[in-house]
């Protein structure tokens, strides 16, 4: 599990260095979990009590809408941040569900732990603050694709910046992903 640890501070000094002070005061706080394929990660309507960073395996998040039709959000995988962040911000029912297709690891920071970390080391509300940024922009990315481009442009900008989600996601998820039947993304990938 060391080497878990190892990750996680290498993928926080990306941003920021730490002392080695600084990160056995941090460490202690990221709590070590595992989940297997098809295990929920969130529900809809449960707490949000964490934060997750994704050690290894992928996940997806995603709404289900009144007809019962799932609609994928975004997917997660290693060495990326993922919650329902306005249910996790302010402490309500979430509004959207993760699990996990593939057998993952990742740790759990609670929100008074990061707010806590933040005061305590600053170097870690810059480093929160800009993984926020950076979240922000990848959502507003999504949204413009969303809104601008074709499903086709959205799957070959997929694949070409995500290669490897083709071989670990199944093709019904990546359907719901870009909005269209799984016959249409068929079509696409010609």
């Amino acid at each position: 599990m060391d080497k878990n640890y190892i990750l996680l501070r290498s993928h926080i000094e990306e941003i920021c260095r730490l002392t080695d002070q600084e990160w056995n005061y941090i460490k202690p706080f990221f709590i070590h979990k595992k989940l297997r394929k098809h295990q929920f990660l969130t529900q809809k309507h449960e707490p949000a009590p964490f934060q997750y960073w994704i050690i290894k395996g992928l996940l997806k998040t995603y709404s289900i809408d009144k007809a019962g039709r799932e609609h994928v959000l975004h997917f997660v995988s290693e060495q990326q941040w993922t919650s329902d962040f306005g249910a996790y911000q302010n402490q309500i029912s979430q509004t959207i569900e993760a699990d996990c297709i593939e057998d993952s690891e990742f740790f759990c920071l609670f929100l008074k732990d990061r707010e806590h970390l933040c005061v305590e080391i600053p170097k870690m509300a810059h480093f929160f603050r800009i993984k926020s940024h950076l979240a922000y922009t990848g959502l507003l990315h999504r949204i413009l694709s969303l809104l601008t481009e074709t499903a086709a442009d959205s799957y070959h900008d997929l694949i070409q910046n995500n290669p490897d989600l083709l071989q670990r996601v199944p093709e019904r998820f990546l359907a719901s992903y870009l909005g269209v039947t799984s016959e249409n993304l068929k079509a696409m990938k010609g």
